[in-house]
């Protein structure tokens, strides 16, 4: 795999561990790159836009990497004021790769089902945290994966593939097509939200494409989750409400722990979404 590098013309840019932050006029969540303009940092499989926490840390910046949904960017997705605000304040970065077109001059998607082609995204990705690494300070044994959507499909995907490539895999809104895979690799830290009104990614899934595809069902991968982590019992340790959501939560041994959160929302990333993944990331008090 090819060394990543940020392109000369930026290369002075991400020399440091800081960045410049440009206000949005939607809110005050800021997109960045690897120079004040928000060019985008570039490795050899793609790019990737990343916000930094204001306050600078001595050692590694816990991060978030966030893959956007079909048709989406990088760029657009530091646009939710709510979810970078929410992550940069607990002290996260906030990386976001973009996907490319599955045919030219088509909509930016990610390559999750053999059938889409394209690159290998665990290559891209790994290329993009040993990027991140090296020019932002981040910490890779603190990295979550997550994603909206297309992007939630690709994180459940990577996932089951390669538990080991990030420290805990967060989904919003997507989780596997059908047939869905007989089996993972290993076990994960999950974290699954979803809209109880979502009509996009229904719970119970939906055909694409003339029947061609079909999205599964979010609680079938649930299963395949209980299987992955060695879960003794299918019946969660914990079901409980906090405000106007539901939780379930099962805990299946170290690192295998699988947490559900269903919002009456339709298809969007909750607003305090940033809170939740942070607390049950880090296994604070707040998230039980």
């Amino acid at each position: 795999m090819s060394t990543p590098m940020c392109s000369t013309v930026i290369r002075n840019w991400c020399a440091g561990i800081s960045v410049a932050l440009t206000t949005l006029a939607m809110g005050s969540a800021a997109d960045a790159g690897c120079g004040p303009a928000a060019d985008a940092c570039t490795v050899a499989e793609g790019e990737y836009h990343i916000v930094l926490p204001k306050d600078g840390a001595t050692a590694g910046v816990p991060a978030v990497v966030f893959l956007h949904g079909y048709g989406g960017s990088g760029k657009a997705a530091l646009r939710n004021a709510a979810m970078v605000n929410g992550l940069t304040k607990r002290g996260y970065a906030v990386i976001a790769p973009t996907a490319l077109p599955r045919r030219p001059g088509g909509p930016r998607s990610w390559a999750f089902l053999p059938d889409f082609g394209g690159r290998d995204e665990s290559l891209f990705l790994e290329a993009v945290l040993q990027d991140a690494e090296i020019n932002f300070n981040i910490d890779r044994q603190s990295v979550v994966l997550s994603g909206f959507s297309a992007g939630g499909f690709m994180v459940s995907y990577l996932a089951c593939a390669h538990p080991e490539q990030f420290a805990a895999y967060a989904p919003v809104s997507g989780s596997f097509w059908r047939p869905q895979p007989d089996g993972c690799a290993g076990p994960v830290r999950l974290l699954h939200t979803h809209g109880w009104a979502d009509d996009v990614v229904p719970l119970e899934g939906r055909y694409l494409g003339n029947r061609q595809y079909q999205q599964g069902d979010i609680f079938a991968g649930l299963d395949l989750w209980r299987d992955t982590n060695g879960c003794t019992t299918h019946a969660p340790s914990r079901s409980w409400k906090q405000g106007d959501h539901l939780r379930r939560r099962w805990e299946c041994g170290p690192e295998a722990d699988i947490e559900l959160i269903l919002v009456p929302t339709g298809h969007r990333v909750p607003n305090d979404w940033a809170s939740w993944v942070v607390n049950w990331f880090e296994n604070s008090p707040l998230s039980q």
